[in-house]
């Protein structure tokens, strides 16, 4: 755990890299999309999800909860681990995601969800990526530790216009 925390932090803080230096995924490359929850994003996820948890839609029940006010559904949080990845390798599969949900997401706040490649295989002409997976509060604070797998068709990035591109160079 300290091994990924150390690697982590020296990748999350490398320099940017130049799209036209290199546009192929490789290991220690990292992705990042911001977004802000708002409550019309819950309502909708709510209405897809069935997750009418009252979290979610009552500041009185967040409240009696212990939480400041009301929260974003964690696995509407996490959707920006598949959004990065499609958005950036489309018709990529996801294959597998493990969370762990450390701190609360409230209606309004900006988090920026961090993929990164960690582990690349080719399989029969595509090429199966493990990434370490996290979500971040503007001050910093982790609020989603993960990882997931996902098969590319190609390891060549097609950037989406919110991302920006680390290498651990």
């Amino acid at each position: 755990m300290l091994v990924k925390r150390a690697f982590w932090s020296y990748v999350s803080t490398s320099g940017f890299s130049s799209l036209a230096a290199t546009n192929l995924l490789k290991c220690g490359d990292v992705l990042k999309q911001a977004r802000v929850f708002t409550e019309v994003d819950v309502v909708e996820y709510s209405k897809l999800s069935h997750d009418t948890n009252p979290l979610h839609f009552d500041s009185e029940c967040a409240k009696l909860a212990g939480f400041s006010d009301r929260l974003v559904p964690g696995m509407l949080v996490a959707s920006l681990f598949p959004r990065t990845i499609a958005s950036n390798f489309p018709g990529a599969v996801y294959v597998s995601q493990m969370l762990q949900f450390k701190l609360p997401v409230y209606i309004g706040e900006e988090i920026v969800g961090e993929i990164c490649a960690t582990n690349i295989k080719v399989l029969k002409a595509k090429h199966v990526v493990k990434f370490f997976t996290k979500c971040f509060k503007r001050d910093g604070a982790l609020v989603i530790d993960g990882e997931a797998t996902a098969i590319l068709r190609s390891l060549n990035k097609e950037p989406a216009r919110h991302c920006i591109f680390f290498d651990n160079k």
